[in-house]
């Protein structure tokens, strides 16, 4: 999760707002891979009948983020603006939702 969590970051950094200029998008796409790269090095640490169903959907998250990334990376739209930008990150990281699914289910099952 720590990894997912700091690239979901890195991502949601590249938006302006009132404090920031944000991040260009470039860096935030770079960072987002190499911490969704970490991230499937670790996973296997966590794999246990129990979570099968949530540890599938959690690497098929981060193969669909990374795939996202690598066509934003390699043939970047013209994203047109604020709205185009959130646009871009939200497509980035809705398939890391899973990671909530499986968080909330680790600490019933510790429960």
């Amino acid at each position: 999760m720590a990894e997912v969590e700091a690239g979901k970051r890195a991502m949601t950094g590249t938006v302006p707002s009132t404090r920031s200029a944000g991040t260009p998008l470039a860096e935030g796409i770079l960072e987002l891979e190499h911490r969704l790269t970490a991230a499937q090095v670790l996973m296997p640490a966590w794999r246990h009948p129990n979570l099968e169903d949530e540890w599938l959907a959690c690497d098929a998250g981060i193969r669909e983020s990374l795939e996202r990334a690598r066509r934003l990376r390699e043939d970047p739209p013209d994203l047109g603006g604020f709205e185009g930008l959130i646009w871009a990150v939200d497509q980035l990281l809705a398939p890391l939702e899973a990671f909530e699914a499986a968080s909330e289910r680790f600490r019933t099952l510790r429960r």
